[in-house]
């Protein structure tokens, strides 16, 4: 499958809808942050396009994380190059981006999946879902989130949630303050779509100055240490306890931890 069949684009009213489509679980690997980061990069490209929209074109699930049998697979030259591409490059575009973006997480998000919603600016999730950081199971860490959860909700609300690693409903997430809002299903794309359409009818050079001059201002030292996480993430693979709980996972036993 290649970067271009992982994702439908399409462009409706001035809004661009980025879905993924890599069945079962929409992992995540190069060839699909590939596509996302072209998708994201056309649409703002595009004077057309006002406002983006990332979500699932799979019934029922956002994303499963990251492809977990690429990183076993692979040696830690990939691992590296593919956690700095996915943290740092979608960040870096999320930087210059001039449009808005809103992440429609339509089905359970795990690991990556949570880190790509994260990434955009509104994170909108149906109410009947849950959202999660359990890599702490499988011996590694959700490293992003190290940076980006604390910010959200209280430091010690969020080391509870990134180290037992139990899946939470989208609405305890809306009353935390990690996603925007928790919608019933049937409404979600619509609620989506008029939370886009309302971006869109904004001036769109005050409102690419405005959220440029908004991300600046949010900014100050993430970048720096989610490149810290990048490091301690890379480590962890390569421990004995990291190697074995991912191959536990794909092999589906209980790892047996040093």
């Amino acid at each position: 499958m290649s970067a271009e069949d992982r994702i439908e684009y399409d462009v409706t009213d001035h809004v661009a809808v980025i879905a993924m489509k890599r069945p079962p679980v929409n992992a995540i690997d190069h060839a699909m942050i590939d596509a996302i980061h072209a998708a994201l990069l056309k649409a703002n490209a595009d004077p057309a396009v006002r406002a983006v929209i990332l979500t699932s074109a799979l019934p029922g699930m956002f994303s499963g994380g990251m492809d977990l049998r690429m990183v076993v697979e692979g040696d830690a030259q990939d691992l590296r190059a593919f956690v700095t591409k996915f943290y740092i490059g979608t960040m870096d575009i999320q930087y210059v981006m001039k449009k808005p973006t809103i992440a429609v997480v339509n089905g359970p998000a795990r690991g990556a999946g949570m880190t790509l919603s994260i990434t955009s600016d509104v994170i909108l999730a149906a109410d009947d879902i849950d959202l999660g950081y359990p890599e702490i199971d499988v011996g590694v860490i959700p490293a992003i989130h190290y940076v980006h959860l604390p910010r959200q909700i209280s430091r010690h609300k969020a080391f509870e949630l990134l180290f037992i690693g139990k899946p939470i409903p989208a609405a305890e997430a809306a009353s935390l303050g990690i996603i925007n809002h928790a919608v019933p299903r049937a409404e979600l794309m619509d609620r989506a779509f008029a939370m886009a359409r309302a971006f869109a009818a904004k001036s769109p050079t005050i409102m690419a100055l405005g959220r440029h001059s908004f991300v600046r201002a949010n900014d100050m030292d993430y970048r720096r240490n989610v490149e810290n996480q990048i490091e301690t993430l890379c480590n962890i693979y390569s421990t004995p306890d990291g190697r074995e709980g991912l191959r536990a996972f794909i092999e589906k036993r209980r790892p047996n931890w040093a």
